[in-house]
């Protein structure tokens, strides 16, 4: 094995090997390193339109033709049947009272079905990762990336232009040197010490998490929920499922395999009433108090052991520096709660391909790294203040609802403009660049996560559709629909384009 790379990439699970392909692609030569192995378990399942519209993307312009049929359910189907997925036509959320069954209000205040495609064939999914990351990893491999599992970094220096990673793999010291260093090692940050990155407090409220697979999990609409006679915009279980309470929510997400992934993130004060870091005991807790979601699970066992983690948020003080970056997940996490983690990691593994592609080993490459490290930065601090926003907003449904709108109308009107060959309109996550609706979206949450009297709140409103209307391309102010809400026009018509002839 040489010694020498052009980019030397720190975890391998799917942003880790998606990055090794595309700069494989650009004729790079690539070392992946991996402290584990696959397959394994991990968590951060959920896609949304646009990620896959950016998988899409990253597969057309490097040539990597074998990913686009993930990109959507009824191509994944069909060329992987082998590979486990799960079917999600958008986002379920219910609003559940302690000790009460939910009530399917009549008026569907407590509730919120937002449809993320008209139909099946051109559905997101929910990536089985133990499978999905294994694949990657093999198509790295053939690519002829450098493949290294079992193996733990010990240090990493900067040494005359290129950086010495020391590594120990199964028991054996090896030296490595990289011209670019990428750490894609998620929340465990193999490389921040080695790098100075330094965490800082996190934006959100302090949350702890609780989670594994099930089976037995049973379907909310075998139960009646939602109930009455009209026929909601799509089957609400082929969905991300959110059921939420004052203090936290619980996901629900269902894979062709007979298995659901399911987990409870609550502030701390909520997890430390249920005890949430004893594990089972605590999820049968929780799920006392929730008599609709104790039906839910009444027959369900666990396939895995509970994973408790006893910090969910965190942030780094820097992205990237000269000859390294991190990709976002391992940057800066805020909460599953709106499914950001893929949009966000691939945003970040399109700009680091165009970094690669147009300025590697050129004096612009650091300056490259440098404004993708500060966009990084402020993507994530924008999307966990809006996560904060609607955890405090958890206790009065009806605001929760409005507030999200702000997520799903800068989602509608990204996806939109990148099917619509217009990428820049939306240039950063959650329209964050956008001259009127940025600004906006940030005061919006500011003012969500600041006291309040009654006349605050409905200032707060107001002001929410004021700007959920600078963007809103999918209706999401029409109060007809009574908190149901179908896929957009525009995907609507892609639906129609691009169906199986």
């Amino acid at each position: 094995m040489q010694a020498d790379f052009d980019v030397a990439i720190v975890g391998s699970g799917f942003a880790g090997s998606l990055l090794a392909l595309v700069a494989r692609r650009l004729g790079l030569s690539v070392l992946l390193l991996e402290k584990g192995s696959h397959p394994r378990f991990a968590i951060g399942e959920s896609t949304s339109p646009l990620a896959n519209l950016l998988l899409e993307e990253l597969a057309t312009r490097y040539a990597l033709p074998r990913l686009l049929p993930f990109a959507k359910w009824g191509s994944w189907r069909r060329a992987h049947p082998e590979m486990s997925c799960g079917l999600k036509r958008g986002f379920s959320f219910f609003h559940h009272t302690e000790g009460r069954p939910f009530a399917s209000a009549p008026d569907r205040q407590d509730q919120l079905l937002v449809a993320a495609s008209p139909n099946d064939e051109v559905a997101d999914t929910h990536w089985y990762r133990p499978d999905f990351d294994a694949f990657l990893v093999e198509e790295a491999r053939e690519a002829a990336a450098e493949y290294l599992d079992g193996t733990e970094i010990e240090s990493a220096a900067f040494d005359s232009g290129r950086f010495r990673v020391d590594a120990v793999r199964r028991g054996k010291g090896i030296s490595l040197r990289s011209r670019f260093l990428v750490d894609a090692s998620g929340r465990s940050g193999a490389l921040h010490d080695a790098l100075g990155v330094r965490r800082v407090a996190p934006f959100l409220p302090s949350t702890q998490g609780l989670f594994t697979h099930f089976e037995g999990v049973r379907r909310l609409d075998e139960m009646g929920i939602p109930g009455g006679p009209e026929i909601p915009p799509y089957p609400i279980d082929d969905a991300a499922v959110h059921h939420v309470f004052p203090g936290g929510w619980i996901w629900i997400l269902r894979f062709n395999n007979g298995l659901t992934s399911a987990g409870v993130a609550a502030s701390d004060a909520f997890a430390d009433a249920v005890g949430l870091a004893r594990g089972e005991a605590a999820w049968k807790r929780l799920l006392g108090r929730f008599p609709t979601i104790r039906d839910q699970f009444e027959k369900a066992r666990p396939t895995l052991p509970f994973v408790h983690a006893p910090r969910l948020p965190f942030r780094v003080d820097r992205a990237a520096g000269p000859g390294w970056a991190l990709l976002p997940s391992a940057a800066a996490f805020a909460d599953p709660l709106l499914s950001t983690g893929f949009p966000l990691a691939l945003l970040g593994i399109h700009r680091l391909a165009e970094a690669l592609e147009k300025d590697f080993a050129t004096p612009r490459f650091d300056t490259r790294l440098a404004a993708y490290g500060a966009l990084t930065l402020e993507e994530a601090d924008r999307s966990a203040r809006l996560v904060a926003a609607l955890y405090g907003s958890f206790g009065d449904f009806p605001l929760f609802v409005e507030l999200s709108k702000l997520y799903f109308a800068a989602a509608h009107f990204s996806e939109s403009a990148r099917r619509l060959g217009r990428p820049e309109l939306a240039g950063s996550f959650l329209c964050g660049s956008h001259p009127q609706f940025g600004p906006a979206l940030d005061a919006c949450c500011r003012a969500a996560l600041a006291p309040r009297d009654a006349k605050g709140r409905e200032r707060l409103l107001a002001d929410v559709a004021r700007a959920v209307a600078l963007v809103d391309l999918a209706g999401l102010l029409d109060t007809s629909r009574r908190n149901w809400f179908p896929a957009p026009p525009v995907s609507v018509s892609c639906a129609a384009s691009s169906a199986p002839a």
